[in-house]
């Protein structure tokens, strides 16, 4: 992500030290992002590309000062650089910055469906729907929702997913700008900027058939209070269909992607401490990331 610095030629002294870094010129990449610091001691994109550099380069401690001065440049962590001083200096993991998440999506915003269907291969949608339709299979519910709650709805591809079985759809989204994009489908009969527990919030219990979640639980930390939220607005027997990244290990993990993977059996004991039984689980990969599959579980549990 790139804000400028407000002065041209220290962007471009930026921009070329990202050119070069492109062209494994690391060392070319470093001397002109510490060029554009020189000429603006807070711009904090300029901070934030020089750790990343330098943790490439194998400085460690030269990379924590980078991403430490990056955070402390603009007062608040919109580059995730939090996300990389955990990495670096081990600890407790913490929840994802808001700035960060809503800054990375409204730039990712225009070439979010080229980027995430046209080259990662991106299928939640349409993993959430075949496990919706046999989860209805199974246990005899007819595959119609009257209203449904499309959590992180991005674009509005869930909503396109289950278009032709749901009524009325709400969606909630952090960005601005993929609320725009999901507005513009016309499938929702509404649409709230808002983090997926807050928005939640807004809505009566028993009001909701179904809530989708698809590939937004990566930014979460813990689940908990969202599990929770689920459960209270829908109705009984109401259904929660998402995905998650997962790992082998226990408890929940940050990938070297800088997201969150949960493993399948913290994600069980969520669910049944929100009051929510499994109907449903399957070990799948919903996209792929440097053209290998990422693992990932898809699930749909039930509101007894």
């Amino acid at each position: 992500m790139f804000i400028s610095s407000g002065e041209m030629i220290a962007d471009r002294r930026f921009d070329y030290g990202r050119d070069l870094e492109l062209r494994g010129d690391l060392a070319g990449a470093a001397d002109l992002f510490t060029q554009a610091i020189e000429l603006v001691p807070d711009f904090a994109s300029a901070w934030f590309a020089l750790g990343d550099v330098r943790e490439r380069q194998g400085d460690k401690t030269g990379a924590i000062d980078a991403f430490r001065r990056a955070k402390a440049a603009n007062g608040v962590d919109f580059l995730g650089a939090d996300l990389r001083l955990l990495r670096l200096t081990g600890g407790n993991l913490a929840a994802m910055s808001r700035h960060y998440v809503t800054t990375l999506y409204d730039q990712y915003a225009p070439k979010f469906e080229q980027s995430l269907v046209g080259e990662l291969s991106y299928r939640g949608p349409a993993l959430l729907f075949d496990a919706v339709t046999r989860t209805c299979e199974t246990t005899g519910r007819p595959m119609t929702f009257d209203r449904a709650i499309d959590l992180g709805c991005g674009t509005g591809l869930a909503a396109r997913a289950f278009a032709n079985c749901t009524r009325e759809f709400i969606g909630i989204d952090l960005s601005a700008e993929m609320i725009k994009r999901a507005h513009a489908t016309g499938l929702y009969e509404t649409l709230e900027t808002a983090d997926a527990v807050e928005g939640l919030r807004h809505h009566p219990d028993a009001s909701a058939d179904l809530v989708l979640a698809a590939d937004m639980m990566i930014y979460i930390h813990d689940l908990a209070p969202l599990f929770c939220e689920a459960a209270r607005v829908l109705r009984p027997s109401g259904l929660f269909a998402f995905t998650a990244e997962t790992h082998d290990s226990d408890g929940v993990a940050l990938g070297a992607s800088l997201r969150f993977a949960q493993s399948e059996t913290h994600l069980r004991c969520l669910l049944r401490d929100a009051g929510l039984s499994i109907e449903h689980i399957d070990n799948a990969s919903i996209r792929t990331e440097r053209k290998a599959p990422v693992p990932s579980l898809v699930i749909v549990a039930s509101k007894s």
